[in-house]
């Protein structure tokens, strides 16, 4: 099947890149030209597990191409995915700028009937805008649009492409069933389904799936510190809880707060959805309210240890990244504990396997930058744990006491064994557990 794909982005380079893994003809367009030149070679502009061998694979094999002529991308394409971005504005609704410019554009090149789809995170009733900008110059016979929102993790987003848990298609038009039916096939031969519903419910499904996995989060946080004050464990507590088929044992990892480029920015659209609708979502709003809070948790702790004042001392951060596998810092709780710690007169020391350089780009010369982990610790008062990377699992723990001032680590994700840091020596605070000193 030929397709074109608008948007190289996160979305729109796994969604080509798997597509033509699976025999189609892609063809992904952006106008960024530097960024076609890089993609042609080989180079992707995201760190994405996997990502880099299969990209290569299909350009070798010629099943996928890159330019920035939208004309040329669609001529010959069946299927048009709009992977473009849809940022929060000031107020939290998402900005259909993009989308909206490409659905005119697309309204003046299409001559022969094309399924476009919304693969974008966009708002209940966008397919309907697209459509009607459409419909201004071309026959409805000439065209449907349908809504297929993506459900990729950062750091597993091939997987989860290639292998999806399930696939939701919004549509009430038979022949784009048939063809997006027929395009999915190769990707749920192991009977995972495939859901079609009209699109604003396929709209919808994608900010209520997200809004809800934000909300376990949340809700593991004030578990987590009601578990401070009351003296219980959160690692039991999470495993006691997520035993329960009713719950399931995944999102309930207390930490620092929800990060990354779909949480954050979903669940402020979906609560203001329900604005527009005249609808007080209180959950949502607590869900929000928490996650803010919770970001400051660490600093907070840091900050009453050293009696209030963090003027002048330094401190050493593993991990930028709002997760692991992933160069992604966008909302991630690193650049608000970077903030706070900057405007308390503390010197700040970074290291994460591959999110430096975008946290470089934001902060530049206010950081100090790490080419290890180790050597981040030289002249800290503390370390700080921001990201549960692999490489911090196991450390050199006399190596780290060596190397700070003394021996003092804040963890954000809970990565060490409470028994484990009590033997080693080290004053450790965690989230939801027990203080060693």
């Amino acid at each position: 099947m030929k397709i074109a794909v608008i948007g190289t982005g996160y979305v729109g380079l796994v969604t080509g890149t798997c597509f033509a893994e699976t025999g189609n003809q892609v063809v992904c367009v952006d106008v960024d030209q530097k960024k076609i030149a890089a993609l042609r070679s080989g180079k992707t502009p995201i760190y994405e597990p996997g990502l880099d061998v299969l990209l290569a694979r299909n350009i070798k094999e010629e099943r996928i191409s890159f330019t920035d002529d939208l004309t040329k991308a669609v001529e010959d394409a069946l299927v048009i995915f709009l992977a473009l971005p849809t940022p929060a504005g000031a107020d939290g609704a998402a900005d259909l700028k993009y989308v909206l410019q490409v659905a005119e554009q697309l309204g003046s090149l299409i001559t022969t009937y094309k399924i476009i789809v919304n693969k974008s995170t966009v708002p209940v009733g966008t397919a309907e805008k697209v459509s009607a900008i459409l419909s201004k110059r071309l026959s409805s016979s000439l065209f449907d649009v349908v809504s297929n929102p993506e459900f990729l993790r950062e750091g597993v987003a091939v997987d989860d492409f290639l292998k999806p848990e399930r696939v939701v298609i919004g549509t009430t038009s038979e022949r784009a069933t048939k063809i997006m039916a027929d395009l999915y096939s190769p990707f749920v031969r192991q009977g995972n389904p495939i859901y079609f519903m009209d699109a604003r419910s396929a709209e919808m499904t994608k900010y209520a799936a997200n809004s809800f996995l934000a909300m376990k989060i949340s809700f593991m946080n004030e578990i987590a510190n009601l578990c401070e004050r009351t003296g219980a464990n959160v690692d039991w507590v999470r495993i006691g809880i997520g035993s329960d088929q009713r719950i399931g044992k995944r999102f309930l990892f207390p930490g620092i707060g929800y990060g990354g480029s779909c949480f954050p920015k979903d669940v402020l659209a979906l609560n203001l959805t329900a604005q527009e609708h005249e609808y007080d979502f209180k959950l949502l709003q607590s869900v929000l309210a928490v996650n803010t809070l919770q970001k400051k948790r660490l600093v907070q702790k840091l900050s009453q240890y050293f009696d209030h004042n963090l003027q002048g001392r330094q401190f050493a951060l593993w991990g930028l990244a709002f997760k692991p596998e992933t160069d992604d810092i966008r909302d991630a709780p690193s650049v608000d504990i970077i903030g706070e710690l900057l405007a308390a007169g503390a010197t700040v020391k970074v290291y994460d396997p591959v999110a430096t350089e975008n946290v470089r780009q934001l902060f530049g010369d206010q950081l100090l930058y790490s080419e290890s982990q180790y050597e981040a610790l030289q002249d800290a008062d503390a370390l700080l744990i921001l990201t549960e990377w692999s490489e911090f699992r196991n450390p050199d723990f006399e190596k780290i006491k060596r190397n700070l001032k003394a021996p003092v680590i804040f963890d954000g994700r809970n990565v060490y064994a409470l028994e484990k840091m009590k033997e080693q020596g080290f004053h450790y605070e965690s989230i939801g557990r027990s203080s060693i000193n």
